[in-house]
């Protein structure tokens, strides 16, 4: 920076130095001053607005954290983003089989460069040294079926750019695993519970072939309860499972069914059983002996299936997002997730009063503009005929799923930067929009 020059004083004047050294010495003296005062009284606005290309200040920080409480992360748009994707199915061995799409040849690779872009304000890219650091020390785990898993086998991609996690699994059952990273002592685990609530198959043969389910919705699967209290975080979602036929009970005795298409019994529709299965999951998680952990709700994932029903034909052929403009979220899509929510803020004002944490990890906004990002026929050899031969319900890996973990950074840091709730919408808020 170039040193205060001493002011020239005003031409067309004849004098000499003797005469002005008080008038010179007095500018000196109010520069320096000026010099002094003027950045103590802008600091806090530079610092507010400059980032430190160090360690950002403690005021920097609470700045940004300011400015992230006032933006709804899950509102916005899919952009395009050419840097993406941030690992391969090559340079990833945990990916399952079924959303491996590019190992089992999808031609197009444009549904990987888009980025969720939240309205006024940025999501930042996962960064797995961050996220580890964040859990040092902690454990996870997901809780529910087969697109929770999906999103954990995301999440292990993602950190495999820093660190590798080893199969601690007490059981071989591949459906729930464990994963241990040393370098972090990071625990990562997966708890297969595709109704949440305690499940037997009753009919493997039921109205729609995919079998007929007992469920006993005041009673949580003791598959996830004996084992959930010393977690750290639990990633609660579940979903398409309550699509098949199902018998519902609760004290013991059948109280009515879901396309069970049995005239003495009532049909309760799948609705009555999603809104039970998370009201009984959500009082047991908050009135578990000894748990003090942080429970998520990952919201429903909508499917994709055009031109058909998943059994007739349906498929999911786009090749881009929607905008937001061009879908809304309707139908039992709505419905679910309108249940699930209201459930959520019923268990999290219950929880508030003994002291635990409930926090809503809304992804159905942002999955309901990507039709593009299921397997579709790339989720098997194109050889082999299975039941559901197009898959519009799980998501490719790499692909938009990615993004879940992005939301889940966001929020661990906000966790870290402050205790309280951070910046969501009301659920009548968020009612307004999806209509």
């Amino acid at each position: 920076m170039k040193k205060p020059q001493v002011p020239w004083l005003p031409s067309g004047k004849s004098t000499t130095l003797e005469n002005n050294i008080p008038k010179v010495v007095f500018i000196l003296t109010l520069t320096l001053v000026l010099l002094t005062i003027i950045p103590l009284y802008f600091s806090p606005f530079l610092s507010a607005s400059i980032p430190s290309p160090s360690s950002p200040s403690p005021h920097h920080d609470r700045t940004i954290l300011r400015m992230a409480n006032k933006c709804d992360v899950f509102r916005g748009e899919w952009v395009p983003s050419p840097r993406a994707p941030y690992y391969t199915n090559t340079t990833c061995w945990a990916i399952h089989d079924h959303q491996n799409c590019m190992k089992f040849g999808r031609p197009d690779t444009d549904f990987l460069k888009w980025r969720w872009k939240p309205d006024g304000c940025d999501l930042p890219i996962f960064n797995p040294a961050q996220f580890l650091e964040l859990v040092r020390g902690k454990s996870l785990a997901f809780l529910g079926d087969s697109v929770g898993r999906n999103q954990m086998q995301s999440l292990m991609c993602l950190l495999n750019r820093v660190t590798y996690g080893m199969d601690v699994s007490p059981t071989p059952d591949d459906k729930s695993t464990w994963w241990l990273y040393p370098t972090h002592n990071f625990t990562l685990a997966n708890f297969w519970s595709p109704y949440l609530v305690k499940a037997e198959e009753a009919d493997p043969n039921g109205p729609t072939l995919t079998g007929l389910f007992n469920l006993y919705l005041d009673e949580p699967d003791k598959n996830w309860t004996s084992q959930i209290a010393e977690f750290d975080y639990v990633i609660v979602s579940a979903g398409h499972w309550f699509f098949r036929p199902t018998m519902y009970h609760e004290s013991g005795r059948l109280v009515g069914c879901h396309y069970c298409l049995d005239p003495n019994i009532t049909d309760l529709t799948m609705y009555y059983g999603y809104r039970m299965a998370f009201r009984t999951t959500f009082k047991t998680i908050y009135n578990l002996k000894g748990f003090k952990g942080t429970t998520f709700l990952r919201t429903f994932a909508p499917s994709h299936f055009e031109n058909g029903e998943w059994n007739k034909g349906g498929d999911c052929v786009r090749k881009r997002p929607f905008m937001s403009n061009e879908t809304r979220l309707d139908g039992f899509n709505l419905e679910l997730y309108m249940t699930q929510v209201e459930e959520f803020r019923a268990a999290e004002r219950e929880a508030t009063k003994r002291g635990l944490k409930f926090r809503l990890l809304d992804t159905t906004e942002a999955m309901q503009m990507r039709p593009d990002g299921h397997p579709s026929r790339y989720g098997h050899p194109l050889h082999v005929n299975i039941t559901m031969y197009n898959d519009c319900v799980h998501w490719c890996l790499p692909g938009p799923v990615d993004t879940w973990n992005e939301f889940l950074l966001h929020m661990l840091k906000m966790e870290r930067g402050r205790p309280s709730a951070f910046g969501q919408l009301h659920l009548s808020e968020r009612k307004m929009r999806v209509q």
